[in-house]
């Protein structure tokens, strides 16, 4: 018995289009402001990332 093949495209589900994502978005937003929520608008620039010693692994002799 010959195993069965099975297409690329019928193993992969297609992303939705932008447009029902955009809408979506804009559902949870909505959603988010009228339960109370705020929106905070960060200055351009402004980064999350905290810096902090560095955690690579270093090989060979000091």
């Amino acid at each position: 018995m010959a195993a069965m093949r099975v297409k690329a495209s019928e193993m992969k589900k297609k992303a939705p289009p932008a447009v029902e994502t955009h809408s979506s978005i804009d559902d949870a937003v909505t959603a988010f402001l009228k339960a109370g929520g705020q929106i905070q608008e960060i200055p351009k620039g402004v980064s999350g990332q905290v810096f902090a010693p560095s955690r690579h692994i270093t090989l060979g002799k000091k």
